[in-house]
């Protein structure tokens, strides 16, 4: 039964290390260095680290979808405004969701660690243990295995955003959260090009001091 707990928590620390490279994999600083000067273009995409765990793969599939897009954007953008400096970066949750996720992501190895030790928690209260501390206590090896993946899957679902932010020299230009859908790339450039034509044209208006 060590043995198990050892597994479930070298799980779920290989998951966390792979949203960081995961993370990673989204090439804002790369590009921030290719370009040095003008107008810079900021993704806010669903957060990859929150999809990074095996066991969500829905969620997964989904977070990886949105960096394609992400990626096929930058390199069409990048070919029409080469001066564009480009950027992605994770979308994080509101805090309360954070929390929510951090608490569970160390509540489960403690309630897996008593499952395994047979500790009674409910004892401590002086509470009679339910029926399903006692199926538990029976089953450890499944009842480890449900704690484990159902508290991850509550955990993805607190820090999954579903979102695809972007801004151009942090103002908004368009939002996945208000509009319910992903731009196209038709919509992306004459979006851009709208943006690009009004600040050539406020630049070219002379200003006076009062």
């Amino acid at each position: 039964m060590r043995l198990l707990l050892l597994l479930l928590v070298a799980a779920s620390a290989v998951g966390r290390s792979d949203a960081s490279a995961n993370l990673g994999g989204v090439p804002g600083k790369r590009l921030k260095m290719q370009y040095a000067t003008g107008p810079l273009l900021k993704f806010q995409i669903c957060d990859l680290a929150a999809a990074a765990a095996v066991e969500a793969e829905s969620l997964a599939s989904l977070c990886t979808g949105y960096r394609r897009v992400f990626e096929e954007y930058m390199r069409v953008i990048s070919q029409r405004y080469p001066d564009i400096r480009i950027e992605g970066e994770n979308y994080l949750p509101q805090p309360i969701y954070r929390h929510i996720a951090s608490f569970l992501s160390v509540f489960k190895l403690v309630l897996i660690g008593l499952i395994i030790v047979g500790k009674d928690p409910f004892a401590f209260f002086g509470m009679q243990a339910p029926s399903i501390w006692q199926w538990g206590q029976e089953n450890k090896v499944y009842a480890c295995m449900m704690v484990f993946f159902l508290s991850n899957m509550i955990e993805n679902q607190c820090m999954s955003t579903g979102a695809f932010e972007i801004t151009l020299n942090d103002v908004p230009v368009w939002s996945k959260l208000e509009s319910g859908h992903l731009p196209s790339m038709q919509q992306l450039v004459q979006i851009l090009d709208n943006e690009m034509k009004l600040n050539v044209h406020m630049d070219s208006i002379p200003h006076h001091r009062s």
